[in-house]
């Protein structure tokens, strides 16, 4: 990966001074300048494309939020910064920022206040179809897994996903209520318009090249330059020498704009700024809904199980994709599947394990002893091996069925992966970028898929959203502090 570098502050002359630049207008970006502007800041903002919105708004429109917000309040749910804490360092983990987490939990429910304070509303409604954002305009959900094991026997289960009150995906919904809070704000806007490189001196960075129609201008930022520039799941070069696995065969599956090409990431590097967990990448593979296909068990190339069915499905599909190589059916007969949104058929129907698996490429003796043991231990109540839970345990290929059959799942044949990259620039609770010895680089902030997100080895729905509109907020407010300070330093 080759960084941008940085101009020296003597190459440069600027042709304007604001107090804070903000590079790219997805919910990170959008928050953190209606959250700069809030603090009193002068806030220029530059946008690639036409207008606010990114990824953000094809998104599902899910916000990780919690600790007790109002919604979960008004929806019955009891919740707490360290019952959420509990979930996420083990969700979200191996390996995650504890420092960056702890302020996120903790500040929750005001987050959530403040989203509905700059105009973004929400139905306080629970939707019982977990995983993806609600067919209705429902406000809250599990979104993570939270009710399945081994979370369930790590914290108190509690539905985290908010939603804003919109029908189905709610994205681009958020980034027009944003969208309508930052044109509120008075910040001044430069669409189509690209950041070039970040501009530096001694100290640290002092502004930002960008590049319009018109040609180069040259910004100077008192406080600071916020990159909300996007990851990079659309840089092939750097999805190869960095998360090959992400790189599924079907490019419409890899979630992102064109944009997210790891520009601002790059930038970031060539001012000083240190990267971590490159390799790290969300993979759904959805399976629903209805919830109640995970009745079925998922095998994969050597005709075993491998996760309990019931969890996240974003869960799900990193270990098929990481450790199967994406070869995984699910195995289910005609009493439990059923029409599902995502139009999942069986492919392959034998009277017996022995005979599917022929059909499926498996060793038919593995496949065979897999369902026995399970529809042993189903019929029981119990699973011992992976601990799906009871209202999903339900014995495959005995009567009523009238056979055994197989969903083809392979990552290679059609079935969904969606990915996108999970690592970034290293910054602290407040949205700053960190050097190789852990201290902030002044003036240089990251927020969004820019920065590396709290999900450090797993995700659930809705972080990035959630972490994207945080930490950019505390971005904003801390930038436009510190314009403040570098102001009344000068004078």
């Amino acid at each position: 990966m080759e960084p941008i570098p940085a101009l020296e502050v003597s190459e440069v002359r600027f042709d304007e001074t604001v107090d804070v630049v903000v590079v790219g207008l997805g919910v990170s970006g959008a928050s953190a300048v209606v959250a700069a502007r809030q603090a009193g800041a002068d806030v220029l903002a530059v946008e690639r494309s036409a207008g606010p919105g990114g990824t953000s708004a094809n998104s599902g429109g899910l916000i990780y939020l919690g600790g007790g917000t109002a919604l979960q309040n008004e929806c019955g749910f009891e919740d707490s910064p360290e019952n959420m804490t509990a979930f996420l360092r083990s969700a979200l983990g191996p390996g995650i920022d504890d420092d960056r987490v702890d302020v996120y939990c903790h500040g929750s429910p005001d987050h959530f206040d403040w989203l509905v304070s700059i105009g973004v509303p929400f139905r306080a409604a629970f939707c019982d179809e977990p995983n993806r954002e609600s067919a209705d305009d429902s406000g809250l959900l599990f979104s993570g897994g939270e009710d399945s094991y081994p979370f369930d026997e790590i914290a108190v289960p509690v539905p985290r996903g908010h939603k804003p009150r919109w029908i189905d995906s709610a994205g681009g919904f958020l980034m027009e209520r944003l969208g309508a809070a930052l044109s509120a704000s008075g910040a001044r806007v430069v669409a189509d318009a690209g950041a070039e490189a970040l501009v530096v001196d001694g100290r640290g960075v002092v502004g930002v090249r960008v590049r319009t129609d018109d040609g180069a201008h040259a910004i100077r930022a008192r406080g600071g330059v916020i990159l909300a520039a996007g990851g990079f799941i659309h840089n092939e070069a750097m999805v190869a020498e960095h998360c090959p696995l992400a790189h599924v065969p079907d490019a419409a599956w890899r979630i992102g704009t064109p944009n997210d090409d790891g520009r601002g990431i790059r930038m970031g590097i060539g001012a000083g700024a240190v990267t971590t967990r490159l390799d790290a990448f969300e993979c759904a593979l959805p399976l629903g809904p209805p919830h109640r296909l995970a009745r079925g068990i998922l095998v994969n190339r050597h005709g075993e199980r491998f996760i309990n069915e019931d969890t996240y499905t974003g869960r799900i599909g990193l270990h098929a994709l990481r450790d199967h190589d994406g070869f995984v059916y699910m195995i289910t007969d005609d009493v439990i599947h059923e029409p599902n949104l995502l139009g999942l058929r069986v492919g392959y129907a034998a009277a017996t394990p022995e005979e599917l698996a022929a059909d499926l490429g498996v060793p038919p003796e593995a496949l065979a002893r897999t369902v026995r043991e399970y529809n042993e231990a189903a019929a029981r109540g119990d699973d011992p091996a992976f601990h799906k839970r009871a209202p999903y345990l339900q014995p495959i290929g005995v009567p009523p069925a009238s056979g055994i059959g197989a969903i083809d799942l392979r990552v290679d044949h059609g079935a969904i992966y969606a990915t996108f990259t999970l690592g970034g620039l290293v910054t602290d609770r407040d949205g700053a970028a960190l050097d190789g010895g852990g201290d902030p680089i002044a003036g240089l902030y990251a927020a969004g898929r820019t920065a590396a997100s709290l999900a450090a080895s797993h995700y659930a729905s809705g972080i990035s959203l959630g972490d994207g509109s945080f930490f950019g907020r505390r971005a904003g407010r801390h930038a436009a502090a510190r314009a403040r300070t570098e102001g009344s330093s000068t004078q």
